[in-house]
Formats: C-alpha cells, sequence, structure tokens
C-alpha cells in the first residue's frame, strides 16, 4: 500500500482518525436502561460499565467482550492509520481486516443480549444513543476499510 496523497485519500485518513476519539466517547456512552421490573428505575449500561460487571462474575466472557469490543475495533484504526500514511506494511492488510470482523461480534453480543432479555419478559430494556455511536463506528470503520482498499486498487492500478 503506498502513501496516498490524493484528496480522497486525506478524507480517508481524517475520518480514520475520528474514530479514535469516538470510540472512547462510544465505550462510555449508554448503551441500553435496563431494569428488573418496569416499576424500578433502569440502569444505563455502557461497554465499560458492563465489563467491570463481567469482571466480577465470569473472567472468560469479560476477556472474550474486552477483546471484541475495545482492542479489536480499537487496533484495527491504529492499524488502518499506518498503512494509510505508509508506516505498515500493506502485506498486514489481511489481519486488519481479521480485526474487524472480531469488532462486529461485539455488536451481535449485544443484540443477543437484548433479544433474550426482552425475550425473557421480566424486565426492561431501552436503547440509548451509545448503542448507535458504537454500531455506527464499528460499521465505519468497515466502510473506511472497504474504501481505502478500493483507492489502492485504483491507484496500483493507474500508475500500471
Amino acid at each position: 500500500m503506498t502513501f496516498q496523497t490524493t484528496p480522497y485519500g486525506w478524507v480517508l485518513r481524517i475520518l480514520n482518525l475520528s474514530l479514535l476519539i469516538l470510540f472512547p466517547i462510544a465505550w462510555f456512552a449508554p448503551l441500553m436502561r435496563a431494569g428488573l421490573l418496569p416499576l424500578f428505575g433502569l440502569s444505563e449500561i455502557s461497554v465499560i460499565s458492563g465489563l467491570q460487571s463481567l469482571w466480577g462474575s465470569d473472567v472468560f466472557l469479560a476477556l472474550m467482550v474486552t477483546l471484541f469490543a475495545l482492542f479489536a475495533p480499537y487496533l484495527k484504526t491504529i492499524g488502518l492509520a499506518l498503512l494509510q500514511f505508509g508506516l505498515l506494511d500493506h502485506r498486514t492488510s489481511p489481519v486488519i481486516g481479521y480485526l474487524g470482523k472480531l469488532a462486529m461480534a461485539d455488536i451481535f453480543l449485544v443484540a443477543l443480549y437484548v433479544v433474550v432479555f426482552k425475550g425473557i419478559g421480566l424486565g426492561k430494556i431501552e436503547i440509548a444513543w451509545g448503542l448507535y455511536l458504537f454500531t455506527g463506528c464499528i460499521l465505519a470503520s468497515i466502510e473506511l476499510s472497504i474504501a481505502q482498499s478500493r483507492l489502492d486498487v485504483t491507484t496500483t492500478t493507474a500508475k500500471a
């Protein structure tokens, strides 16, 4: 992968670097509000508060969610930035693609929890803005990777 100096390349870099700020915001933002019974108040749950709860009860699941929710998307974003600025070899692109797929697994976990909890009928769950932000960050990261790949193919083809 070569260092792109096109305006489109710069836009992709800026959007990717913005994810380095947006991901931590999404981790602390409320994903949902949940309560055992509709009569009681709802507690806000974020990625970080959910991880804190998991560390006390299920360490393996906490490690998996930490990998999927924190490390995978952030490492993918950093890796893509390094590729965009020519600081990482293009042969690492498949690894960065796999990190993006791991990051999407976390969205599946959250959706599964919401469906199971609502299906039981004992509690109440309200989706909060953080879930949309977190999902948007993951989807934006995937789309930026695809756009960067297209730009690289176009640039390589134009040079040949």
